[in-house]
């Protein structure tokens, strides 16, 4: 079981520090009065999974979602109707992987979260990027729409169509090309699932460099297309250096090579760079060349209580300080946010209620340092004030239920009714304020409004939740906050990128003369404006 973490210089707290401390050992943890607590989460587990897979399920059929041309101000640009000429030319294509049936389409056409809804009337399966390539230079010549789609587990309705766009799937293309136990570098199709190349990549040794509460779901190429950051960033970075190379088919159909798997390549201009976090709107990705690390031999997550976002901020300057080189995770969350997840989803805090939460993930080489290192950690924490109460685990299973707190809040969210997500970078000292704005500009118009997200990244996750959708509310909202966030000269998507939802707030983050060398690219590379319409860029009269 893991330890409970009590007032320091008592007797429990002594032996906590010698149990943590020698760490390699296993654990046993007796004595502490208050330790039934901890296992209230992990026997949650036998009702609920714990990792997020993307979607939540629902025992009754979900109301339908207003289609998207209903909703938003949003005009179809003149591109072809799919005739049946066109749906024989894509059977001979990709033959017995074309789908037509209106229910098989139903889910294709609206993103997870249920905000918004296409109508197409086609999905196509390749299994190769040269049936890709055989599908865009057909829809290039006949102008039609495409919108490439991976697991559909964006946030911003970029992975769905906004019209009758065909939807390109890359389910099928889930094979894993090649892996070399000495370097790390994996190369792989970009239809495979996250959490499946975490388990081939674990197996060698390694991890993958990012990982998301999607995991089960999303797929690398997606990942990519979006530039997402996720729970690892903070130790691994961004996948602008992560990602070796990309094979992309652009939107003539050409194939454009460039994966390589070599970590140093300094000839010429650095394509693979232009694609990724591009969201399918200047080539559709269809394998990837990615650097995996080693896999960590000791992790240890520590989930702690705050008594306000000031303490907040400065255990994450004292966990920087002490923990230096381990430290690979630090998250945030509110009491709402905790308040939702044990509402929903029946998950238990560990520790006593709390203002804020913190979650501290170690992972390193030799589990009896690290231990050592975040031991003097929370002594310092807690002999300060800074953390008021706290639980650490270094079991798998109970590692990932306490993941499981941060990881699901937006499936808690998701059923808290209609959901306005803003994933937004803010200088840290500044991170929670808007929330705390917020509540006091909205008042009863909204149901919760939370914050949550990766501190250690600036990254904040704002959302609001209503029982429906209100066009009022979102005039409250938008566009104060992005007008709130380019003050603080922030951006207005951190890591889930612009899709349909934001591509007209572009211009809160970026000047005119890079919107206009944007738009320049993308008539370059797509000059028919084929590839994924209506999305990234801000719309043009």
């Amino acid at each position: 079981m893991a330890p409970h973490l009590v007032q320091p210089g008592g007797r429990f707290w002594r032996q906590a520090a010698r149990t943590l401390a020698a760490s390699v050992r296993p654990r046993t943890w007796a004595g502490t009065p208050r330790v039934p607590r901890l296992g209230s989460p992990l026997g949650a587990a036998a009702t609920s999974p714990w990792v997020c897979r993307g979607r939540s399920s629902t025992s009754a059929r979900a109301p339908e979602v207003m289609l998207t041309r209903e909703r938003y101000p949003v005009r179809r640009l003149p591109f072809s109707v799919v005739s049946g000429e066109d749906l024989a030319a894509f059977e001979r294509i990709v033959p017995g992987r074309v789908i037509t049936d209106p229910e098989v389409l139903e889910a294709s056409n609206v993103d997870w979260l249920r905000t918004v809804r296409g109508d197409s009337a086609v999905l196509l399966k390749p299994r190769t990027s040269e049936e890709v390539a055989h599908i865009l230079r057909y829809c290039h010549e006949r102008n039609l729409a495409v919108n490439p789609q991976g697991g559909n587990t964006g946030m911003v309705g970029g992975s769905v169509p906004v019209f009758d766009e065909i939807i390109l799937s890359t389910a099928l293309m889930n094979q894993v090309i090649s892996f070399h136990d000495v370097s790390g570098t994996l190369v792989c199709q970009a239809g495979c699932v996250l959490e499946e190349l975490s388990r081939h990549v674990e197996e060698r040794g390694f991890v993958m460099p990012l990982d998301l509460g999607a995991k089960g779901s999303c797929h690398i190429g997606g990942n990519v297309a979006t530039n997402a950051g996720g729970l690892r960033f903070l130790r691994y970075g961004s996948l602008h250096g992560t990602v070796l190379g990309l094979e992309v088919v652009l939107a003539d159909g050409t194939v454009l090579n460039c994966l390589s798997a070599l970590r140093k390549d300094n000839t010429g201009y650095d394509l693979k760079q232009l694609f990724i976090g591009s969201e399918g709107t200047l080539g559709v990705i269809t394998a990837v060349s990615i650097l995996c690390p080693p896999k960590p031999r000791a992790v240890s997550v520590a989930f702690l209580g705050c008594p306000g976002f000031p303490e907040v901020l400065q255990t994450f300057s004292t966990c920087k300080g002490l923990l230096g080189e381990i430290l690979s995770a630090y998250e945030f969350m509110d009491a709402e946010c905790m308040r939702l997840v044990r509402h929903h989803l029946r998950l238990t805090s560990p520790v006593q209620e709390s203002p804020f939460y913190v979650l501290v993930e170690t992972s390193g080489s030799r589990a009896g340092h690290d231990a050592e290192k975040l031991n003097d950690f929370l002594e310092q924490v807690l002999h300060s004030g800074l953390v008021t109460d706290g639980t650490v685990a270094t079991d798998h299973t109970k590692v990932k239920a306490l993941w499981a707190l941060r990881e699901r809040i937006s499936e808690a969210l998701s059923r808290d009714g209609y959901v306005y997500k803003y994933d937004l970078s803010l200088p840290t000292e500044r991170l929670y304020d808007l929330v705390t704005d917020l509540r006091a500009r909205l008042g009863p118009q909204a149901k919760h409004v939370v914050g949550y997200g990766h501190l250690g990244d600036g990254n904040l996750h704002l959302n609001v939740t209503s029982e429906a959708f209100s066009p009022s509310l979102l005039g409250a909202l938008e566009p104060y906050v992005y007008e709130w966030t380019a003050g603080q000269r922030g951006s207005v998507s951190a890591e889930h990128g612009l899709g349909f939802k934001k591509r007209d707030v572009l211009g809160y983050s970026k000047p005119p003369e890079a919107l206009r060398l944007m738009q320049q690219l993308k008539a370059l590379l797509d000059p028919k404006g084929i590839l994924n319409p209506y999305k990234t860029l801000p719309s043009q009269a």
